[in-house]
């Protein structure tokens, strides 16, 4: 009878077990300018099945500088991670950028790979035409207005990585007029080239356009395989 009276506590409360298990590698998701976290929760979802502790981190990506974002949206989410996990970070668009800033600058302990997904590393030739149209910083906030192409901009004042990162790129567009301000290939926001980076450890494209990136099931694919072995599919294009 004892044993069933523990079963029946059981039952009724069943013991917490917590979000992240200690000894999971974690993965911080980022989203890109102007989105939430829900558009990386089908990312989020496969990389838990697959076994890693997801932390996907949202941020007011339209309200600060690139700088300002960086600082606090990383250390944030990387205090979610269990104590002494390996961090991963997935990365879409400004995510990107985000993380290659704080770097830049700061030392994270325990960092893993990371997989940039439409990284305008070179800055954007669309933001080249559009920052000075009305309605463009109220959109895009402060962040947005610093990822042209100029050598001066943000991301042209980075260096090269010097951590283990792959790169996926789009080449298919559902923008054609944003398309056409762009060197080709692109994804309608960022061009094949502008997403390459000096140091980068992976480098393919897939036929996706920016704001699918992140839940295209090739693109989930690949980022699960780099993040266990550094590279993505032999089979993969590297155009």
């Amino acid at each position: 009878m004892r044993y069933v009276f523990y079963i029946f506590l059981i039952f009724l409360f069943p013991p917490a077990f917590p979000a992240v298990a200690a000894g999971q590698e974690c993965v911080v998701l980022l989203h890109g300018l102007a989105r939430s976290d829900g558009s990386m929760e089908e990312m989020a979802e496969r990389l838990s099945e697959n076994g890693f502790a997801v932390i996907n981190h949202d941020y007011p990506s339209t309200d600060h500088p690139i700088e300002e974002l960086s600082r606090s949206a990383i250390r944030e989410a990387a205090a979610e991670c269990p104590e002494g996990s390996k961090i991963h970070f997935v990365t879409h668009s400004l995510g990107g950028i985000l993380v290659r800033y704080y770097l830049e600058y700061h030392e994270l302990d325990n960092l893993g790979r990371v997989v940039m997904l439409g990284p305008p590393n070179k800055g954007s030739q669309v933001v080249d035409a559009m920052a000075e149209i009305p309605g463009f910083e109220l959109l895009n906030g402060p962040a947005g207005l610093q990822l042209g192409t100029e050598p001066s901009s943000l991301p042209n004042s980075l260096g090269a990585a010097d951590f283990e990162v792959g790169i996926i790129a789009g080449t298919r567009s559902i923008n054609l007029i944003l398309s056409q301000l762009l060197p080709n290939p692109d994804d309608g926001k960022v061009s094949v080239e502008s997403t390459k980076l000096e140091g980068m450890s992976d480098h393919i494209t897939v036929p996706v356009s920016h704001p699918f990136l992140m839940k295209d099931e090739e693109v989930i694919e690949q980022t699960i395989h780099f993040l266990r072995y550094g590279q993505f599919w032999e089979e993969a294009d590297r155009r």
